[in-house]
């Protein structure tokens, strides 16, 4: 009975010693009440003078789209084609273009364009291109997002600067970029202009060989069969070489397994066969009944002639190529599209004053209320005989006390 009227006591009790607790932190605070105004006040009006006294920095913003490596109507024609023409249509959606233009504008070219531009070693205040390009980096956000949007982001003190230091940008990757010729377009016409200038330079060789080989041999008349039989094997050769060009300009873009280069790899086998049976089925028929014997000026001739249709056949395709990536070319300029130029900032972008007020004034008052319960903790375990005797020994033994 006597237990249960304890435990009805204490419960009575506890709203008095919440309340009591209450009072004592009120009281606590009370009592360095003017400590803790002083340091949040204090730390209030510095942080204020501090960011006044910081400059104001402005933002400008750049959108753009680089230039689209979709697949074009000349392409499209190339890859019905075969051969080499292929690759207008492989290559592209290999390469990430948002990825490729990020990093132009980060290069080292433009930095320095812009620094010569716009005198940025005199803004930043130095002398040497190396910090200046640090500091325009610092300064400088260029990101591609998973739309395929590049936006490019400066800050500056000056907001008109700025402005035109974010378009300038823009326009020194354009001028890289014509420079460079780093298009799609450009490079497949290069390409096929070299494949295209080899092809003729073997063609003329093959034709001046058969010449001296008639000259020497004599004019030798092939039959219709035979000729046939030369014109599709010339075929097929130059096929199979715009193929293997085709592939290996694949290569260093495609890994093994991708799907294009697999095709391109069962196209090419397939040439390949028929070429083989093809030649299996003339050297069978050669050896049977009823057809009169070649001679060796013959087979030279024929031969010579075979080299001269695969020359021809292989110019031919090449010549077309060519043509056609000079036409997608012309229709894909690689133009970088802005989205949004960067306009002159109204509002600053930083510092955030008010910000850095309220965080100061926050951290000084916390750091005040954590003072001044920890030194009343200390004046109460002071007031125990024990403890303020641990407290001067450990005075002591730190070099703390001071000397009478």
């Amino acid at each position: 009975m006597s237990e249960v009227q304890d435990q009805y006591s204490n419960t009575a009790a506890q709203p008095g010693r919440n309340e009591t607790s209450v009072i004592g932190l009120l009281i606590v605070l009370a009592k360095r009440k003017k400590f803790i105004a002083g340091m949040t006040l204090g730390a209030a009006a510095i942080s204020l003078a501090v960011s006044l006294a910081l400059p104001d920095v402005y933002r400008a913003t750049v959108k753009m789209l680089p230039p689209q490596q979709a697949q074009s109507g000349a392409a499209a024609i190339l890859s019905q084609l075969g051969g080499a023409a292929g690759l207008a249509a492989g290559v592209a959606g290999i390469k990430n273009p948002g990825d490729l233009y990020v990093g132009m504008l980060k290069s080292r070219t433009i930095a320095d364009r812009l620094i010569a531009q716009y005198d940025l070693k005199k803004v930043y205040d130095t002398e040497l291109s190396e910090r200046a390009r640090l500091k325009l980096e610092d300064n400088t956000s260029v990101t591609a997002g998973k739309d395929g949007i590049i936006t490019i982001d400066v800050e500056d003190r000056d907001r008109k600067r700025v402005a035109a230091l974010a378009n300038s940008y823009v326009s020194e990757l354009e001028r890289l970029n014509s420079t460079l010729a780093i298009g799609q377009a450009a490079q497949q016409r290069l390409f096929y202009q070299r494949e295209l200038e080899t092809a003729k330079n073997n063609l003329a060789a093959a034709e001046t060989t058969l010449k001296k080989g008639m000259d020497a041999n004599g004019v030798i008349s092939v039959d219709v069969e035979s000729r046939t039989i030369v014109e599709t094997v010339g075929r097929l050769r130059a096929q199979i070489s715009a193929k293997e060009i085709e592939l290996n300009s694949l290569r260093p873009f495609l890994t093994n397994d991708n799907p294009t280069l697999r095709q391109v790899q069962e196209q090419l086998s397939s040439l390949r066969g028929e070429l083989s049976k093809l030649e299996n089925g003339r050297n069978d028929a050669g050896a049977g009944e009823g057809k009169a014997p070649i001679s060796q000026a013959g087979l030279k001739n024929i031969s010579l002639l075979r080299d001269v249709k695969y020359y021809q056949m292989l110019y031919e395709l090449l010549a077309k190529q060519y043509e056609l990536a000079r036409l997608d070319e012309a229709k894909d300029p690689s133009l970088i599209q802005v989205l949004d130029r960067a306009a002159e900032p109204e509002r600053k972008f930083k510092p955030k004053r008010a910000l850095i007020v309220l965080l100061s004034t926050l951290f000084a008052l916390f750091f005040s209320l954590v003072w001044a319960f920890g030194q009343e903790v200390k004046r109460r375990a002071l007031e125990s005989p024990e403890t303020a005797s641990q407290w001067a020994a450990l005075k002591s033994h730190l070099g703390l006390r001071r000397n009478r």
